[in-house]
């Protein structure tokens, strides 16, 4: 029964933040009709097959979540314990809303994710480490239209950008408007899975985005830009006082 009841919980755990409402239902009514329908002896297959489907079904969310949890152990004592100051992050925030707004009025389409070294060692390897300060300069070139790593994401810890070019998980929502491309997928994806904000600037129309826990905000101006960056850097700046 402990087993059974572990595995409820942890069963549910993911279908609902992989949102599959629907198959809950299912698996209820699937579960009160075998209760009724199923001799006792044989009534404890029902569970285990739900429990095999499950994990075909989502066997890729899965090994994404189970990665992304030992990371997140592995990255616990691992944080850059730099000092961070007010001016620092003052000069961060700026160059950033800077950049966004440059590339915005070029139509030059951007996905920046602002992480707490929570961001998995396969997302980072798929891009290229550069470990550098953060400047208005840097992430418009970065973002130029043709350039190496103009597709990909960029990734910043603190006032570091910690690599560029990087391919991030798309969301399987199936609501997500059909004008968004791949830049709004792929943030909506990885702020889902992950404590993360993804900043993105749209190609087509150089609409500015910011998305937190999988809800995106559009046409986001400075203070909105400045407001979300704010509430980063104070996460970052308490994590470093402790």
């Amino acid at each position: 029964i402990l087993l059974f009841t572990l595995a409820f919980y942890f069963i549910f755990r993911l279908l609902k933040t992989v949102k599959a409402t629907k198959l809950i239902w299912i698996f209820v009514v699937f579960f009160f009709v075998g209760a009724i329908a199923v001799p006792l002896d044989y009534f404890i297959f029902v569970p285990l097959v739900f429990y095999v489907g499950i994990l075909i079904i989502y066997s890729g969310e899965i090994r994404r979540s189970l990665r992304f949890g030992a990371n997140k152990l592995e990255s616990k004592g691992a944080h850059n314990k730099g000092n961070l100051d007010e001016e620092e992050v003052k000069n961060c925030i700026s160059a950033i809303i800077s950049a966004l707004q440059n590339m915005s009025k070029k139509d030059i389409g951007a996905i920046i994710v602002l992480a707490n070294n929570n961001v998995p060692q396969q997302i980072l390897d798929s891009g290229v480490m550069i470990n550098s300060d953060i400047s208005a300069e840097l992430i418009e070139s970065v973002f130029f239209p043709k350039t190496p790593l103009h597709d990909g994401a960029m990734i910043i810890n603190g006032t570091k950008i910690v690599a560029t070019g990087c391919f991030l998980p798309l969301s399987q929502n199936t609501n997500i408007p059909k004008d968004l491309g791949t830049r709004h997928r792929a943030g909506i994806g990885i702020t889902e899975t992950l404590d993360v904000t993804a900043l993105i600037v749209s190609e087509e129309s150089g609409i500015i985005s910011i998305i937190k826990g999988g809800k995106m905000t559009r046409y986001a101006d400075t203070n909105m830009l400045k407001n979300a960056l704010s509430r980063f850097y104070w996460q970052e700046l308490t994590r470093v006082d402790r």
